[in-house]
């Protein structure tokens, strides 16, 4: 739709763009960024007060949009007849070359232009007759301001402002650069200064609301916008803008007048239909909305979203919810909204056979629909996953997006295990890791067995807080441990596995060396472990820390210095989780070469965990996630266990589906390399050989 309009205007030619552009509003008028480029086509084409009145209609549909104000300030230059202006300029030039107003005037028109270097070369000529002119910083600035330099911008314009604090062109010029540095407080006084200049001017109103909303002052915008959105000429966007803002500002009944018009008007608008919506909800004007709604679908009946908010008021799956649904079929036989909604209802009502014959209903009328796709591959992977698998391997090979196919591929690993085909899934996950191994991070070190030397354990001072720290290996399920800690409300610090993680210590790969080598002084770790924490969340109470890595060379500091520490590690039968690891991932995101390459690591960590639990160098329960590792309930009370404390579960943990426990026993030919590494430590843990 922009594209005739956008390559009109690329050419150069006023005649196409404008006809362009009209065509695509008689289909579309509602769309502000018609109106904009409507604009960009009245002015190449002459029409400077025509392409005010085209911005002026698209602030009216998004009056939020600084970028339309911004554009609208250089038009209203621009709407000085530039023909006539460039006329006169050049012969006011001619007769006398130091007349500065002229130069000025001419660099305003050519930013208005895009012209920029037109605009400096004038700039420096008005600049040689009034150095110190604030007409001539106004220029530079918005020149600054154009090219991206907001803070020279800034700079220039907050002194030009400092020389000539009621001049329009620099107070404009300053309060762009203010929103451009995000200083929202101060683009407000400037807008504010120059709207007390230019009272009957509603742009500059709908602009400083929108700075007030930023500022989540919300009642204030709406007050600012109110006389705005009551005038006869105000647009559908601002009536509906300002009942938003009510909305924000919480006057609901407010609210719901502004937006009744704004429905009224246009009812099929999904932003217009969403705010209502939720003006409704808070007011509980069910039957309001029910009669609203039933009125525009007469007017509307091909709007799907007018259908879907409709059904949302009755209860889903009942009688009532079904009639909404019967109706919006016999209007729209082939949305594919109403097939979803009516399949979801299906689900709902255990008609699994009916909902997938829509979603196969679905993927006629639109090839490739994902989530149809996912719903006749659910199924498939119930009654046939050797099924399920061949049309998996089929939207794989139509698949166009990376990401798409990569999660295709993951979805064909788990449906060739439920389709015993272990060798295949197993070289499915294998390539998944194998293609990503630098986007992930190398295995920390392990350090070599110690032969007992470790520091003796202090006591713990009276009153001191208690530090749990959690860690698990890939494929011991630790995050499941994690997500029952949140539930029952711990405070857990997760910030390790963030985008802004910690930079103490026990974060760094470089410690376990550091400690060995003597360079990290243990006491000093723990110092700058705990001097950390307030600033990560754990300023006081108790400390829950689920740790990146684990070392048994951090216990030459944790023994002596942290001896009040806890730790909880779960565990899994190693081959298991290396199987879980190959499958799911992991919470530490490493890579993993090849299954051996992981196996052989993951022997060297358990084998420290085993140092460590036969020789009780440090206060732990190892919590075997076996048996347990699917049941919340089970997990919690673990923690209740270790802990001495009651917990209280919620309802509604959902632990996502991972392999069975022993599976790794149907995936020997295809691991076996892998699982023989595993086997001495398995076997020190406690599991069976075979």
């Amino acid at each position: 739709m922009y594209e005739p309009i956008l390559d009109a205007l690329r050419s150069g030619t006023p005649a196409e763009a404008l006809a362009a552009a009209e065509q695509a509003l008689s289909t579309d008028p509602q769309d502000a960024g018609l109106h904009r480029l409507h604009a960009a086509a009245l002015r190449l084409n002459g029409d400077r007060d025509g392409a005010v009145a085209a911005l002026d209609r698209a602030i009216g549909l998004t009056p939020e949009d600084a970028q339309l104000h911004l554009e609208r300030a250089g038009a209203l230059l621009d709407g000085r007849h530039l023909d006539e202006a460039q006329a006169s300029l050049a012969r006011a030039i001619g007769l006398d070359p130091n007349q500065f107003p002229a130069y000025v005037v001419k660099a305003q028109l050519a930013i208005v232009r895009g012209d920029l270097e037109d605009a400096e070369r004038l700039g420096r000529t008005a600049a040689r007759i009034a150095p110190n002119h604030p007409q001539v910083a106004a220029i530079e600035g918005v020149l600054a301001l154009r090219r991206g330099d907001a803070d020279r911008a800034l700079a220039i314009l907050s002194h030009a402002a400092s020389l000539a604090p009621d001049d329009p062109q620099v107070l404009h010029g300053l309060g762009f650069a203010y929103l451009a540095k995000g200083h929202l407080a101060f683009a407000e006084q400037a807008f504010t200064a120059l709207a007390e200049r230019s009272p009957d001017q509603p742009t500059l109103q709908l602009l400083i609301a929108d700075l007030l909303r930023l500022q989540s002052r919300y009642a204030e915008a709406a007050d600012r916008i109110a006389p705005v959105a009551q005038r006869e000429d105000a647009g559908f966007g601002v009536r509906r803008w300002a009942g938003e803002l009510e909305l924000d500002a919480g006057r609901n009944d407010r609210a719901l007048s502004l937006l009744r018009e704004a429905f009224d008007d246009q009812p099929y608008d999904p932003r217009t239909l969403n705010a209502i919506m939720e003006a409704w909800r808070r007011l509980g004007a069910v039957d309001d909305a029910r009669q609203s709604l039933e009125s525009a679908l007469t007017q509307h009946p091909q709007q799907q979203d007018l259908w879907r908010a409709r059904l949302v008021l009755e209860p889903f799956g009942e009688p009532s919810a079904l009639a909404i649904l019967d109706r919006w079929q016999q209007a729209m036989p082939e949305n594919l909204a109403a097939l979803e909604a009516r399949a979801a209802v299906h689900d709902q009502l255990g008609e699994h056979s009916q909902a997938e014959a829509i979603a196969e209903r679905i993927v006629e009328l639109s090839p490739g629909d994902v989530a149809a796709e996912m719903r006749i591959v659910q199924g498939l992977t119930e009654r046939d996953p050797d099924a399920a698998a061949e049309r998996i391997e089929r939207l794989i090979g139509q698949a166009v997006d990376p990401a798409a196919k990569r999660e295709l591929r993951q979805l064909l690993g788990r449906t060739l295990d439920l389709a015993a085909q272990p060798e295949a899934a197993a070289a499915t996950w294998a390539e998944l890791h194998a293609e990503v191994v630098d986007q992930r991070l190398p295995f920390n070190a392990i350090s070599a067995r110690s032969a007992g030397d470790w520091p003796a354990m202090s006591t713990i001072a009276e009153g001191t807080r208690g530090i749990l720290l959690l860690w698990g290996a890939p494929g011991s399920r630790v995050e499941r441990i994690a997500q029952v800690l949140g539930a029952v409300g711990a405070p857990l610090l997760v910030d390790r596995y963030g985008p802004q993680p910690p930079t103490d210590p026990m974060q760094r790969y470089g410690t376990v060396e550091e400690l060995l080598a003597g360079t990290l002084d243990p006491a000093f770790l723990i110092k700058m472990y705990r001097a950390a924490l307030p600033a990560r969340g754990a300023a006081d109470g108790p400390v829950f820390d689920w740790l990146l890595w684990w070392d048994n060379a951090l216990l030459r500091a944790l023994r002596p210095y942290l001896s009040e520490a806890f730790l909880l590690i779960p565990i899994r039968d190693p081959r298991d989780m290396l199987l879980d690891w190959l499958a799911s991932g992991s919470p530490t995101p490493y890579a993993l070469p090849t299954p051996e390459d992981g196996a052989r690591w993951l022997a060297q960590c358990l084998d420290q965990i085993a140092d460590l639990h036969e020789g009780n160098l440090f206060p732990h329960n190892l919590v075997r996630l076996d048996e347990t590792g699917e049941d919340p309930g089970a997990i919690a009370q673990i923690i209740a266990d270790t802990l001495r404390v009651q917990v209280s579960l919620p309802g509604g943990i959902a632990m996502s589906e991972r392999l069975g426990n022993g599976r790794w026993r149907a995936y020997q030919g295809a691991l076996g390399e892998a699982f023989a590494l595993l086997a001495p430590v398995a076997k020190r843990l406690g599991y069976p050989q075979a």
